[in-house]
């Protein structure tokens, strides 16, 4: 299915019936087939599931101007108010968790839950920014980026997940500058996932599911949860940076618990 964002075509597909509806956003880069393919399949068992390809990714348009964060909101904004739902729970990989927040931030009632996939939650640590500085420089970005595809396929067997990051590396530095950029901005802007979640007007259940481990990781978030009883972590039994893809059905049910559950923060 098509919609339009600003005179943008944004190509999405829409499966299963009932609310509420999970929104899936890819992180930069990625497009939705091989990152969410199997992933929403599953979860249409159970529910709506929206899938969008961001502007300039997969099957959407790729607009002549330069585009950000604000813009790709604007894209997931559009996909819900043509899709009709009215209860929305964005799934968001990685960065996108960004542009879950803000979608929270402006439709509020509307997202009574957020799913965090494979997501950095605290404030970024100095190597991480300063791979992202290197994304932007055209002498440095390549070098940065296999870096980071080969921390993600480190140990990594699975067919799928090899295929998704085979085909971030398509596109070019254009693309992963302004990833880069939009990041790195928003680390600076609000420093940490989980402190911009604290200062929403409304605490919002928060659900984040991840599979790679770093020293005293999920430790710190459990502490977090303790304090913060609206946030819930999960550590999934993968391989990769990528559960959604590696065992989708594991993924599936783990959103579908939470979906279902009726805890309020």
């Amino acid at each position: 299915m098509d919609t339009n964002s600003h005179g943008v075509r944004i190509n999405y597909d829409d499966l299963g019936k009932g609310e509420p509806t999970l929104l899936m956003m890819t992180g930069w880069c990625a497009n939705r087939s091989t990152m969410f393919g199997q992933l929403a399949v599953e979860s249409s068992k159970y529910r709506q599931v929206l899938s969008l390809d961001w502007r300039g990714h997969g099957l959407s348009e790729t607009p002549r101007e330069d585009f950000g964060t604000d813009d790709l909101v604007e894209d997931a904004l559009a996909v819900i108010a043509a899709s009709g739902a009215q209860q929305i729970i964005p799934v968001a990989t990685a960065h996108a968790g960004w542009m879950a927040i803000e979608l929270r931030r402006r439709l509020t009632e509307h997202i009574p839950k957020i799913v965090l996939l494979e997501w950095m939650v605290f404030e970024a640590p100095p190597p991480f920014l300063r791979a992202l500085q290197a994304l932007q420089d055209p002498q440095e970005w390549e070098k940065a980026r296999q870096q980071l595809f080969a921390m993600w396929l480190t140990g990594v067997k699975n067919q799928d997940v090899i295929r998704l990051v085979r085909e971030m590396s398509a596109q070019g530095y254009e693309m992963w500058a302004r990833a880069g950029r939009e990041i790195n901005a928003a680390y600076q802007q609000q420093h940490a996932p989980l402190q911009s979640l604290i200062k929403l007007n409304q605490h919002v259940q928060v659900l984040h599911l991840y599979a790679q481990e770093s020293p005293g990781y999920l430790t710190a978030q459990m502490e977090f949860a303790e304090e913060n009883p609206w946030f819930s972590v999960r550590k999934v039994e993968a391989n990769s940076h990528f559960p959604m893809t590696e065992v989708p059905k594991v993924v599936a049910d783990e959103i579908q618990r939470f979906v279902s559950s009726s805890a309020i923060g």
